[in-house]
């Protein structure tokens, strides 16, 4: 499921400084976060991309619909693109610019991070052709999970599947405006006329998803077996609050007000309701709420069998920035079990960002190329079957099961900022490529881990 935020956070404030634990290197868990955005690239890689081992691929994305849907990014370890968590990655990497852009410079990452959303945002943006369509899904979840193959020789179907007025997805189109309008502020100082072109997509995408209700499962369920939606409540107030910020025009945050919750809030109880469901969820995960977030015995936030640190990392980004603002205002967090201060905040996101780089039971660095230890056998087509670059021979959709899935040894390619699924409820963790609910590597489990590492690199 693609994490959901349904809570509103303001712009731009006063970072708080905390203690950097010399063991380990948050500076190049930065650089390798971004890094692997690179490995996910789907299209005609740039001369600038890092990532050597990887090559073009499904250059012809969007040929059976008429249009140029080549790039954006594979989800994770398939070779399938998924629209709704390609939205979800490029508002979460624009939140982490919007509000660390500075710190993302001075550590000499800014660009990258902007390479990393204009390589989403630019996809989003040929997906949407028409006010009301949107390309939500290119490739086929269920036969390309029927082969093993890396993305520059795959052979499985390449079908582009849409949204209009006629099949709605309210859901997904909500998200990609989000995203689209978090783009373009990251992008106002370095790229105005890019920022508006971003801007109109997302008022575009706003309006289709307010005038034509429906999840997007029920129009393409194609896409909703591996990502389904609940509603689109949740979307379309994100969408709001991020075309507000990136507008200043009231008729976003008068929505909001007035319209959420079927008007039956007034202005002071919508937004007391929302600071109110906010510090609810930033409570419990802090432990100090009446209905805890879980923890496993080495102290990792457990929300979730399958692919927990997505939400681990989601949650951490949520509690830094609110940790600043916090700490702008001098103010503190009223819980139910007592006052929590910004570095009450701060102390409790370096550990769970300490966890995921290394300090737990395992002594093992849930992201790629970090530490001593790290997974070896992650769930991803690509990093397991050696480098087109190095052996141009094809790959085929049932030999890539025999030659490399099964194959007991490290993949050949370390992909590098990788975060994968993580450890169980009590911290196990085995490395190996068959474990696809904790060894896949997912676009939606670094993006908002870039934002919090910018902060206390």
């Amino acid at each position: 499921m693609v994490p959901r935020m349904f809570f509103l956070l303001g712009l731009l404030v006063s970072s708080v400084l905390v203690q950097v634990d010399a063991d380990i290197d948050y500076g190049s868990a930065l650089t390798k976060s971004l890094l692997y955005f690179e490995a996910q690239r789907s299209g005609k890689l740039p001369s600038g991309q890092r990532v050597t081992w990887r090559g073009d691929s499904a250059l012809k994305d969007g040929s059976d619909a008429g249009i140029d849907l080549s790039g954006g990014y594979y989800d994770a370890g398939d070779n399938v693109k998924f629209g709704f968590p390609m939205a979800f990655t490029v508002s979460l990497l624009s939140w982490s610019v919007v509000e660390y852009g500075s710190k993302l410079s001075n550590k000499g990452e800014l660009q990258n991070a902007l390479d990393a959303i204009k390589w989403g945002t630019d996809y989003l943006i040929n997906a949407h052709p028409a006010p009301n369509t949107l390309y939500v899904e290119v490739g086929d979840g269920n036969s390309d999970h029927q082969c093993w193959q890396r993305p520059e020789d795959m052979t499985t179907p390449r079908n582009s599947y849409k949204i209009d007025e006629s099949k709605p997805g309210s859901d997904v189109a909500a998200e990609t405006a989000a995203a689209l309008a978090a783009a373009s502020i990251a992008f106002a100082n370095s790229d105005s006329n890019y920022a508006s072109t971003l801007l109109t997509h997302a008022k575009q995408l706003f309006d289709f998803a307010r005038n034509h209700r429906g999840l997007y499962q029920n129009s393409v369920p194609v896409a909703g077996i591996f990502y389904s939606s609940s509603g689109d409540d949740d979307e379309i107030a994100w969408a709001s609050a991020w075309l507000y910020i990136a507008t200043g025009d009231f008729t976003y945050q008068n929505f909001l007000s007035s319209e959420n919750n079927g008007g039956k809030l007034s202005d002071n109880g919508v937004w007391a309701q929302n600071k109110n469901n906010l510090e609810q969820f930033i409570c419990n995960v802090l432990q100090k709420g009446y209905g805890n977030t879980h923890k496993s015995p080495g102290g990792m936030l457990w929300f979730h069998p399958w692919n927990n640190l997505q939400y681990v990392t989601s949650a951490v980004l949520v509690l830094s920035i609110h940790a600043d603002q916090l700490a702008a205002k001098s103010l503190t967090l009223q819980c139910p079990s007592g006052n929590v201060s910004p570095r009450d905040i701060n102390s409790f996101v370096k550990s769970q960002v300490d966890y995921i780089l290394g300090e737990n039971p395992k002594k093992m660095s849930y992201m790629v190329g970090v530490g001593s230890s790290y997974p070896l056998q992650v769930h991803h087509r690509g990093a397991s079957i050696v480098s087109i670059k190095k052996d141009s021979s094809t790959v085929t959709c049932q030999g890539g099961f025999s030659a490399w899935f099964y194959k007991d040894a490290p993949n050949p390619n370390a992909i590098d900022g990788a975060i994968v699924g993580g450890p169980d409820a009590n911290d196990q963790y085995s490395d190996t490529r068959t474990n696809y609910q904790q060894a896949e590597a997912a676009t939606v489990n670094t993006a908002p881990f870039v934002g919090v590492l910018a902060r206390i690199a």
